[in-house]
């Protein structure tokens, strides 16, 4: 069995949010950086808002009830996902 990754967001304080039409403007202070993202990212942060740490199974849960997420490997996707925010800085592994 292979263990998956777990993951939280950085705090609200750290990330300020700002839509621009179809692209979310995400302003981490920590860095400095201002990052550019598209669909899902902002949906995925929304979605780690609570604090509890979360792998990519459990944001699929949690984003089903909201969206459809349609077919395929919706869970491969959203890690793929988290692991970008964690380059950025934008998550951490928990």
């Amino acid at each position: 069995m292979v263990r998956e990754e777990v993951y939280r967001r950085e705090g609200a304080e750290a990330i300020i949010v700002r839509p621009l039409d179809d692209i979310v403007l995400l302003y981490h202070r920590p860095s400095g950086q201002t990052h550019m993202v598209i669909s899902p990212v902002p949906e995925i942060l929304d979605a780690m808002a609570d604090g509890l740490p979360a792998s990519a199974a459990m944001l699929r849960d949690r984003l089903a009830l909201l969206y459809d997420l349609g077919e395929g490997d919706v869970v491969g996707e959203i890690g793929q996902h988290l692991a970008y925010l964690d380059r950025i800085g934008l998550v951490r592994p928990a």
